[in-house]
């Protein structure tokens, strides 16, 4: 029933609109009633991101991979597609957030992809992390091929950020598609700066993880000092978050559980953001820097550190799992 109505609704949209330059996108956007906002990846991140834009009174048409999270959609309200294919075909706006580059490559120019499928001058947001290269083909992709704009708008901030809508977004692409993607950025953060061209949000966001994962391992390695030396870890960390130490893998997503409520480390590293995950992107930024002939030692350390434990039973746990693995160690 869904594909029906999508191949109707693209045939109307198609015939009414037709396709415009990609100077005139930022001002085309449509804001026709029947249009969803469409959203693809409804992971830890994902699902929080979605869920705040229909609570802002958006129609939604989602899509993942996991039928269990789209099911609980479904009852909440939302429209699910049978692939990103379906998702592009009835929706101007498309939000994605996906684990790597070749997931975002895959749902957006495979068989079943969005550009497919895309309405001209739509909007892309790409929320993933990937690699600077990706995002500027497929924004290239987008306006030559298409007649769309996309933009790549990484965050931070994590799960609790998510949730909260308090995420910060770092968007890379053309003035014009920063200012028609601020609005729905908006509604799931707190934060958006554009950071020039297309690409230049994922530059951000992989040299913001470069330095969180260097954080979070010190972090570590402090409170596991603190503790084996007899502190309590609730003051050391409070003394730290107001010393010259803090951070904010101090203060607020503390690797100790039992320190802070509402992080990971407080429920088995469950949820938030995979050490898998922090290891693919210490491995972009690793790529990154070699490709400029940029020296990082403590990122160099980092990554091999994230990619030891991914293989000691961390993969899937929150990065600050590297606390546990830490803190059983003795030389």
């Amino acid at each position: 029933m869904f594909a029906a109505h999508t191949r109707r609704f693209f045939t109307a949209a198609t015939a009414a609109t037709g396709r415009h330059t990609p100077a005139h996108l930022h001002r085309c956007l449509a804001t026709n009633s029947n249009s969803y906002v469409g959203f693809i990846g409804l992971g830890n991140m994902g699902a929080s991101m979605a869920l705040n834009l229909k609570a802002a009174g958006h129609k939604m048409c989602v899509y993942d991979v996991n039928s269990d999270v789209l099911k609980k959609f479904e009852e909440g309200g939302a429209t699910i597609a049978a692939s990103p294919a379906e998702v592009a075909a009835v929706s101007r706006v498309v939000v994605t957030m996906l684990p790597s580059s070749p997931h975002v490559r895959e749902v957006y120019t495979g068989p079943k992809g969005v550009f497919s499928t895309a309405l001209a001058n739509s909007l892309f947001i790409d929320a993933s992390t990937i690699d600077p290269a990706t995002s500027r083909d497929l924004a290239s992709t987008a306006e030559v091929e298409k007649a769309c704009m996309m933009v790549d708008a990484p965050v931070s901030g994590g799960v609790v950020a998510a949730a909260n809508a308090t995420l910060t977004f770092m968007v890379g692409g053309p003035h014009e598609g920063y200012t028609d993607a601020k609005p729905y950025l908006e509604t799931m953060g707190k934060n958006v700066v554009h950071c020039g061209p297309a690409g230049n949000g994922q530059v951000v966001k992989i040299c913001n993880n470069l330095l969180l994962a260097i954080s979070m391992i010190g972090t570590s390695e402090a409170m596991a000092l603190g503790v084996r030396l007899g502190m309590d870890p609730k003051v050391l960390a409070g003394v730290l978050a107001t010393s010259t130490g803090r951070c904010w893998s101090v203060d607020t997503y503390n690797p100790v559980p039992g320190v802070q409520e509402g992080v990971p480390s407080s429920r088995d590293y469950k949820g938030g953001f995979a050490s898998k995950l922090m290891r693919k992107d210490l491995g972009l930024a690793m790529d990154a820097a070699n490709s400029v002939g940029q020296t990082t030692p403590l990122g160099a350390v980092a990554h091999q550190l994230y990619s030891l434990i991914s293989q000691h039973g961390h993969a899937d746990l929150d990065f600050s799992s590297v606390f546990r693995y830490i803190s059983s160690k003795k030389d």
